[in-house]
Parts: structure tokens; sequence; C-alpha cells
């Protein structure tokens, strides 16, 4: 599938007034709060925006950061990732690779095999759930 673009009306039209802040808008729900930090329910999380696959549950794990963590998406080409600036500090952006919405933030401080923690938005994920 190719890249995904609509307009900034249309992304709202079909986005919640919050998933369209943090997933168009580049924000940040507080950590403890979005509805996936800590569940352990097996499947396949998705881009809010485009439905994108992006992370297996076998990835995630509690990093006591207070938001979903995994260390390693589906397909490297999934995400896409930038430099971030805000927030005074430096960090790597974590994007969806098909349709560029604000997915979190990577750090290399996650566990055995990548060593990476990519942070993520509950508000920017949906999970397809599966059997166990």
């Amino acid at each position: 599938m190719g890249k995904v673009s609509k307009s900034d009306d249309e992304w709202r039209k079909s986005l919640s007034d919050d998933e369209y802040q943090v997933a168009r808008g580049g924000g940040t729900e507080q950590a403890f709060t979005g509805r996936y930090w800590d569940t352990k329910t097996p499947g396949t999380y998705h881009c809010i925006c485009c439905g994108e696959a992006l992370f297996d549950s076998e990835t995630k794990y509690d990093s006591g950061s207070g938001w979903p963590s995994f260390y390693q998406p589906i397909d490297p080409e999934a995400v896409a990732t930038r430099e971030d600036r805000s927030a005074m500090m430096v960090r790597t952006e974590v994007l969806c690779g098909r349709c560029d919405a604000h997915l979190g933030h990577v750090f290399p401080d996650g566990p055995a095999p990548t060593g990476q923690r990519f942070c993520l938005n509950s508000l920017s994920l949906k999970l397809d759930e599966r059997d166990a």
C-alpha cells in the first residue's frame, strides 16, 4: 500500500479530538492514562489514522514509563523516525511509515534483542485482538 495523505479537515473528521491532538498534532497523553499502557491482550497494534500494522503484542513489555512500550516494530518500514527538539531536549520521534502519524518516541534503553524502547501513545494506536 502507498502513502496515505489527507487534508487536515479529513483527519479531524476521522479522529476524536484527543486522537487528532496526539496523532496529527504531535501531542503526548499523560503517563499511566492510556488504554494500552498496561494491556497484556494478544494482538496487533495498528495506526489509529490509517490502519497500518505497526507492532505485535509479542514485542510489548512493561518499561515502567506509563506508556505502551515495544522493542521492535512488525516491519522496520512500518515506522519512520526523525529528530525531535521540542520540550527542550533532543529525542527521536516515531511516526507511522504510511501516514506520518505521531506515535511517540524511541529510546536506546530497551531490552534485548534490539535494545530499543518504542514508547508510544495509546491514542495513536488501535489494538486488533487475537485469541491467546
